[in-house]
């Protein structure tokens, strides 16, 4: 943990939830790898798991991990490199067999360059850093008078948040749907696809909610494409959890009436924030198997040979200490106090937080994420909103309220949505 951690008593080592707490710094000690290098060599840890973020897609830190013999829980360096490159991800997708969404063949240097490529396959366009992620370095383009600028301000957002400025264009599909596939392989060269997550609902690129199994794709269109996704991960020679994100065109250029396309978007090399959807419909705990698999393990033949079909439905709602109405201003500050659902077997609650605690403005805004299963979306969507009504969180204003009225939604409520469904929402 870093410095101003240090007031999160309920994690002593006497609690009986860790066996020791090594203090890493200060708010940067999460990238730090030689701090956390260091403290795993003073633990004698024979395995070091990076987490959901930071190093955890971080090539050149699981490499020193492997020159520490300490066993990287992820990828291999190989993989993450060839993922990490949203460009050359792309690349390494088209030769398996996933569609590409039309865009430049890699980065594009020069604002000449983009639009070149961007008169090539047609406004609007997305400009997007070919390093990083969370909606950093990410813009839309409508004109030609518009690129450069937003070209320049892109750039410099990827460069301060990523150190790498480069910068790739995709056509922006409209009324998209950001449909996303969980894969999981072992150092045999198996790999299964346990199945989809939709991530529709987002603001600045980022999610707010996620479920499974997706409303929008057929039973025909879900089955073609986790084969091919698990062809692809396997020709690849993938290891441990990762994630394919794509988005769905519900219009494709030549495409037949009624007929959707899903292109590949871009590859995770680690464990998503909404695994848990997956995880309860599906009956996996992706992390104990993240760490079975880094200790050799094969994946069961059962899966292999059968498949992992959902069961019931998920929805995760992220609450975020945000102000929805000021543009989802990120909103730190003390929690007074904090009441959540009680955990009963159709609902999780996966939190750090307890009353009394900080929340930093230095990282992540996300607080606590709830997640609802129930036998169908209906019961999933009623047993999310009876939920929230059970969180109680003062001092912060946070996203809470807003997810309800996303539940009431009829076009969530439907499953007939995009992620253009917070457009001009109420309150915002």
């Amino acid at each position: 943990m870093t410095e101003p951690d240090r007031d999160l008593g309920w994690l002593k080592p006497e609690a009986g939830l860790v066996d020791a707490i090594a203090v890493l710094g200060g708010r940067q000690a999460y990238l730090d790898a030689d701090a956390i290098l260091a403290a795993a060599r003073s633990h004698t840890c024979s395995a070091l798991h990076p987490g959901w973020g930071f190093l955890s897609e971080n090539a050149r830190f699981a490499t020193r991990c492997e020159a520490e013999r300490i066993t990287f829980i992820g990828p291999t360096p190989a993989s993450i490199r060839a993922m990490g490159d949203k460009s050359v991800a792309k690349q390494t997708m088209k030769r398996l067999g996933i569609p590409l969404i039309p865009g430049s063949d890699g980065p594009v240097e020069t604002v000449e360059a983009a639009l070149a490529c961007a008169a090539e396959i047609g406004y609007p366009i997305l400009l997007k850093a070919r390093s990083g992620g969370g909606g950093r370095g990410m813009r839309r383009v409508d004109s030609p008078a518009d690129l450069p600028a937003l070209y320049s301000q892109a750039s410099a957002e990827a460069q301060s948040a990523f150190g790498d400025g480069a910068m790739y264009l995709e056509r922006l599909i409209l009324n998209g749907r950001h449909i996303e596939f969980q894969v999981l392989g072992d150092m045999y060269g198996n790999v299964v696809c346990l199945g989809e997550r939709e991530c529709s609902v987002q603001r600045r690129h980022q999610k707010l909610v996620e479920e499974s199994p997706s409303p929008g794709l057929s039973p025909a269109l879900r089955a073609e494409m986790m084969a091919t996704v698990t062809a692809a991960c396997a020709r690849a020679g993938y290891r441990g959890a990762g994630t394919v994100e794509m988005l769905m065109d519900p219009a494709p250029v030549g495409g037949k009436p009624g007929e959707s396309a899903l292109y590949f978007m871009e590859m995770n090399t680690r464990l998503q924030v909404e695994h848990p959807v997956t995880e309860l419909c599906t009956g996996v705990d992706l992390v104990e198997w993240q760490l079975r698999v880094a200790a050799g393990e094969r994946l069961p033949a059962a899966w292999l040979n059968h498949g992992l079909p959902a069961q019931g439905h998920a929805i995760e709602c992220r609450i975020n200490a945000e102000d929805p109405s000021l543009g989802f201003r990120p909103a730190p500050g003390r929690v007074e106090r904090l009441v959540v659902p009680a955990a009963l077997a159709a609902v999780r609650v996966d939190t750090h937080l307890v009353a009394g605690d900080v929340i930093s403005p230095h990282y992540d805004s996300l607080i606590a994420k709830i997640i609802v299963h129930a036998r169908d979306r209906a019961g999933a969507i009623a047993a999310m909103d009876h939920a929230l009504g059970g969180l109680d969180i003062v001092g912060v204003p946070t996203t809470a309220a807003l997810h309800r009225q996303i539940l009431a939604d009829p076009r969530f409520a439907s499953g007939a949505y995009s992620t253009s469904i917070l457009d001009g929402f109420p309150g915002l």
